[in-house]
């Protein structure tokens, strides 16, 4: 066994695993540049650290299973008059999940809440943070099968260990009174260690007749609204704006 091959196997039981996958190359790199030993270790260092900070996000974007790879570089903010840049700025500096502020983006379907929602969790997963997303419907199946099922016990669990929950589409769909307890005692177990961004064409005045139980809708709006921004988006659907036509320019009318 050469030299370098003894190295690589002592990285790899030292868990330097991605440095010694790349051991060739760093090798040739300092002997190229005449680097000296001191440079050549921190080279070695800065490119494991680098590796595995790179590895971690990517773990983090699977486990968030956001349904799109959306950025806050890519909304477009001059198709919601409603928000500015400077607040889109204030957003994406994520103080408000040190804070522990909740976001409910409300609004009709297509004006980008989801989009919005998205590109505020990656951005937070580049910062280090933990990033849940979910839409509504997945979440109660969730809840209704923590007891039964492996992968909703891990999801939910990740979940509540998670620095920030996205929760797509709430109140797209009455609940009976199971799920609506189900979904309260979560939101209790997020309230005041979570930040939670929520998405809905409903406003909060609306959330009771979708829940259907008075006490339940008081006390899981008490704990969203404790800490809360509000922020209305409107105007004409994106999706619908942007469409794209299969008979070209031509209207189907014609």
């Amino acid at each position: 066994m050469t030299q370098l091959n003894q190295l690589q196997e002592l990285m790899r039981t030292l868990r330097f695993v991605e440095t010694s996958n790349h051991l060739r190359e760093l090798i040739k790199q300092a002997e190229q540049n005449d680097h000296s030993y001191t440079k050549f270790l921190l080279d070695i260092m800065q490119y494991e650290q680098k590796r595995r900070e790179e590895k971690q996000v990517e773990k983090r974007l699977k486990w968030a299973t956001f349904p799109d790879y959306k950025t806050l570089e890519e909304f477009d903010i001059k198709e919601q008059q409603s928000l500015s840049k400077k607040q889109l700025n204030q957003l994406g500096d994520l103080t408000w999940i040190d804070q522990l502020y909740n976001l409910v983006l409300l609004g009709p379907p297509g004006v980008g809440k989801t989009h919005l929602a998205i590109g505020l969790g990656i951005k937070a997963i580049y910062e280090g943070y933990k990033v849940i997303f979910t839409s509504m419907g997945d979440l109660v199946h969730a809840l209704k099968t923590e007891e039964i099922t492996r992968k909703s016990k891990t999801r939910l669990k990740r979940m509540r260990d998670a620095d920030l929950v996205i929760i797509d589409d709430l109140m797209f769909m009455a609940m009976d009174q199971q799920e609506a307890n189900l979904f309260f005692h979560l939101i209790n177990d997020l309230h005041d260690q979570t930040s939670i961004v929520l998405t809905s064409n409903k406003a909060p005045k609306e959330w009771g007749e979708l829940l259907g139980d008075p006490a339940i809708t008081t006390a899981i709006l008490d704990r969203i609204v404790h800490r809360v921004e509000i922020i209305h988006l409107n105007g004409d659907s994106y999706r619908m704006k942007h469409r794209k036509n299969i008979f070209g320019q031509e209207s189907v009318t014609n």
